[in-house]
């Protein structure tokens, strides 16, 4: 196997990982605001403020193992 195969092997496991990962984060930040939002109904701009925040931040780390893995696919090893 040369190294483009096992890079472009490498890049598919690590971008569906972090897919996974921020798919099951969205759903504990999401399910979490759900229930305080029920719990507490007074607080609910306050809460969803918080939880589009921690969204935004959990969605970066797919995008960012996406860039990586175009480096991991497209830079020629040395």
């Amino acid at each position: 196997m040369d190294i483009s195969a096992a890079a472009m092997i490498g890049a598919g496991i690590a971008a569906g990982a972090a897919a996974l990962g921020a798919s099951l984060g969205n759903g504990n930040v999401i399910s979490s605001a759900i229930n305080g939002v029920a719990r507490q109904p007074e607080a609910r701009g306050s809460l969803q403020t918080i939880m589009f925040i921690g969204v935004g931040l959990i969605e970066a780390l797919p995008l960012l193992t996406w860039v990586i893995a175009l480096i991991m696919i497209f830079v020629k090893a040395a």
